[in-house]
């Protein structure tokens, strides 16, 4: 931290800055700096950095009456002047005073060296060694300091953690909590990410998951972007296949995915994804996909939260992977695995990074209980359950929630083909809910049943078909006999109209002959 606070402020805020070191030699510092990946040797030739060993050993001191620390003054002024220094450190003030016994003279000289360097301008950082009952060995460094900041190195089930908690600094309101912290290539990285505020913006946009079925049930068009997805089940439900899935659609829109994987390799991903028509190493060739994978046992909680969100801020990922989040639960120490995936959540959700989270669910009727707690905090929660009937176990899938957006409360059988992924319906009925053979062999009764009562219906439209012509054809041979009847008795009537006619006329030619008088009708008188 030390070294950072020297290296940083010439680097990036043009001041000069001297090291003085009471336990390492200036090679030693030098290779120290070097290992975490700092160049050095330009900043030493720019006068931006000075080291001073001070040596102070216990053979080479003889305590006798009274004494100060004068001459440690004169070098310090020396070697700030040279380069015009506002940047020191003191590394460490026990080694200092670690020959000496009169503690009355050492607490006296220790308040005049802080006086002394406060009215020198500079800005100091001393470092100090944990004391029994005290933050520090002397007692006296925590109260005459305007800031103190603690180091903590803890072990659970061995393995180290470390944080720092500012204790006090005067003039501010600074954070009290504990944050993780981790020393690597890149220097000294601190994530003081426990104070974040809500206040994050979130996104209309959605996305697919690369499963068009899943779209549907989530109303259409997949995921928000941004969101934090969380996909549970028990072994071997095909949690990693979704999510491989959903990579290589993110992939295919030109997105950058950051894949943590803390069950497989690389190369073990690749291949089982290949199996199901996925091709990750194709990604991961155009540097889309990046895949991280280790055990979450090779660091501590913290650890693996700064190494996470460090990735992320190189990568610059729009989709960030974690599988499993349940692999860091270790015995009792749940609420450090909860803490550290609150932190990362609200990182990302920071970053308005989309954020997708497989999860192992134990098996037995408690499936929608996650492992590790963080179902409040998830947007999406889909969960993957075995449905064993008829001697087979089969996969169904449903969505439990889908925050800001109406999505499907159905079941889906969910299928994992050479193919890739499908999603069919669940046959449901009075028997309850039907999957893999079973539902297969309903099927085809059904569809038995459906050909027989089509063969049925049409040997009825024959039937009826052959029973209109007969009706029809009975139709036209009384129509027809109707017909003739009709025809014969008009030439009936045009036969007796002639008849009648031709009687009139003999009758008429018979009175003719006989000369017959003829018959007037009297005609009525009016009266």
């Amino acid at each position: 931290f030390s070294m950072e606070f020297i290296i940083r402020g010439a680097t990036l805020y043009n001041e000069s800055g001297v090291f003085v070191s009471f336990e390492e030699s200036e090679k030693d510092l030098m290779t120290n700096i070097v290992s975490l990946g700092f160049d050095i040797e330009g900043l030493l030739k720019q006068k931006k950095i000075l080291f001073e060993h001070i040596v102070v050993e216990r053979n080479l001191i003889e305590e006798t009456g009274m004494y100060d620390l004068e001459g440690l003054f004169i070098r310090l002024n020396y070697a700030i002047d040279s380069i015009g220094a506002k940047r020191v450190v003191l590394d460490t003030i026990e080694s200092l005073f670690s020959s000496f016994q009169n503690q009355a003279v050492l607490r006296a000289e220790i308040r005049r060296l802080f006086t002394w360097l406060k009215n020198k301008g500079v800005t100091v950082i001393i470092t100090g060694e944990k004391g029994e009952g005290s933050l520090t060995r002397n007692g006296l460094e925590e109260y005459v300091s305007d800031c103190v900041i603690f180091f903590d190195h803890r072990v659970y089930n061995q393995i180290p953690i470390r944080r720092m908690r500012i204790v006090k600094y005067r003039g501010t309101s600074h954070g009290t909590n504990e944050y993780p912290f981790l020393i690597d290539k890149s220097g000294f990285s601190v994530l003081p990410i426990t104070s974040l505020l809500l206040n994050y913006d979130a996104s209309d946009k959605k996305i697919s998951s690369g499963i068009s079925r899943l779209d549907t049930m989530l109303g259409g068009k997949g995921f928000y972007k941004g969101s934090t997805i969380l996909i549970s089940g028990t072994a071997g439900t095909g949690k990693t296949s979704i999510s491989s899935k959903f990579v290589e659609a993110a992939c295919k829109r030109g997105e950058r995915v950051l894949y943590f994987a803390f069950e497989e390799s690389p190369s073990q991903l690749m291949r089982n994804m290949k199996s199901i028509g996925i091709n990750l190493e194709s990604w991961v060739k155009k540097d889309l996909l990046m895949i991280y994978a280790t055990r979450p046992t090779h660091y501590g909680m913290e650890n693996h939260l700064t190494m996470s969100i460090n990735l992320i801020n190189k990568f610059k990922p729009n989709i960030v992977v974690v599988d499993p989040i349940n692999t860091f639960v270790m015995g009792e120490h749940e609420n450090e695995i909860n803490l550290m995936l609150l932190r990362l959540i609200d990182f990302l959700k920071m970053k308005e990074i989309t954020a997708f989270f497989t999860s192992l669910s134990k098996a037995g009727n408690n499936l929608e209980d996650s492992e590790v707690a963080v179902s409040s905090l998830i947007d999406t929660w889909l969960l993957i359950r075995d449905i064993e009937t008829g001697g087979e176990r089969n996969r169904g899938l449903y969505i439990i929630k889908s925050r800001g957006m109406a999505h499907s409360n159905q079941i889906r059988e969910f299928l994992i083909t050479s193919k890739g992924i499908e999603l069919l319906d669940v046959y449901t009925g009075t028997d309850g809910s039907l999957t893999g053979s079973e539902r297969l062999s309903r099927e085809i009764l059904i569809s038995k049943e459906n050909l027989l009562t089509e063969e049925l219906a049409a040997k009825k439209i024959i039937e009826l078909e052959r029973k209109r012509k007969i009706m029809n054809a009975q139709i036209e041979m009384i129509r027809a006999e109707y017909e003739i009847e009709e025809a014969n008795a008009k030439e009936d009537f045009e036969f007796e109209k002639i008849k009648t006619v031709l009687l009139k006329h003999d009758e008429k030619n018979m009175a003719k002959s006989r000369k017959a008088d003829s018959y007037k009708k009297p005609v009525a008188k009016k009266i």
